[in-house]
């Protein structure tokens, strides 16, 4: 089944009802009835009908949810692993980032104006 959005470009509600969807749509894959997943999850059908609507819940409710279906390994891909690559290891001898720090500017030439170029004259 193909997506009709595309991740990278698409605004964070779009995303949020995309993703409501997509759990609706497994849900009715599976023939559970939004009462009987709500009960699984612990949650209100009320809260479950808002959730496939994306009507914003919160995160728990919605890990809830996924455990209850038995797809909460799908988070897995959700995130990379922050671990240190072994190659950024050997390049950085050891050393694992503990802060994050913006990179320093470097000093920029100041802008051209008109007048600049002409000399002065003794």
């Amino acid at each position: 089944m193909p997506y009709d959005i595309d991740f990278s470009l698409a605004a964070s509600p779009q995303i949020e009802l995309e993703l409501c969807k997509r759990l609706a749509n497994i849900r009715l894959l599976r023939n559970i009835t939004q009462a009987q997943l709500a009960k699984l999850a612990g949650i209100s059908t009320g809260t479950l009908i808002r959730l496939e609507k994306g009507d914003g819940v919160s995160l728990d409710t919605f890990i809830r949810v996924l455990t209850a279906m038995g797809i909460q390994g799908s988070l897995v891909t959700l995130l990379p692993d922050p671990d240190v690559r072994p190659m950024d290891r050997i390049r950085h001898a050891g050393y694992e980032r503990r802060r994050a720090r913006p990179r320093k500017k470097s000093p920029e030439a100041p802008a051209w104006t008109w007048g600049d170029n002409t000399e002065k004259k003794p």
